[in-house]
């Protein structure tokens, strides 16, 4: 009796190939080990500032984004370019600064929310983030009294590793070059 070959027993075959492949191909692609894992809240370093912030990874937002206080659009060189000021928490003291940057804008991004549409501008900033340097787009928005003034989106945490939902602050920024 020859074997019957239905449309559904070549999909499975089809999906278990393609699964092995996947995974063979993931395997050979992280020969340096396992992912880092990181937990949902971290400690970042944002440089060349040298300015230590609070960092939520949030897997629910595409593009990175930042508490912008004060933000300004000029230009510069002909350029288009803001300046803001972040606000921190001094580790040792508790008592908050607000630290100014300047930024080339990127490119505008248009973010649409419960209360409508708006522009905000999207900068490149460098942040260190485990021992690992990054150089990622941030939008940027006075979002008020934010316990977290950096959400690490999806683009970023794509290169960063995993996320356990259970752990915080695993790891102090330790880039080896922490210069721009």
């Amino acid at each position: 009796m020859e074997p019957i070959v239905n449309q559904r027993s070549i999909r499975r075959l089809t999906a278990t190939i393609a699964l092995t492949l996947l995974i063979v191909a993931s395997c050979n692609a992280a020969n340096a080990g396992p992912p880092e894992i990181f937990g949902w809240v971290e400690e970042g370093l944002l440089l060349p500032e040298k300015v230590s912030v609070k960092i939520k990874l949030d897997s629910g937002a595409l593009t990175s984004s930042m508490d912008a206080k004060d933000l300004e659009r000029f230009e510069k060189n002909g350029e288009k370019w803001v300046r803001f000021n972040v606000e921190v928490k001094d580790s040792d003291t508790g008592k908050a600064a607000s630290i100014p940057f300047e930024r080339r804008v990127e490119r505008n991004v248009k973010v649409r929310g419960a209360g409508g549409a708006e522009h905000r501008p999207v900068v490149l900033m460098k942040m260190c983030i485990g021992n690992q340097l990054y150089n990622e787009q941030f939008s940027l928005k006075n979002r008020g009294k934010m316990l977290y003034p950096v959400l690490i989106g999806r683009r970023t945490l794509e290169h960063l590793g995993a996320v356990d939902v259970s752990s915080t602050f695993t790891r102090e920024p330790k880039c080896k070059k922490a210069t721009p």
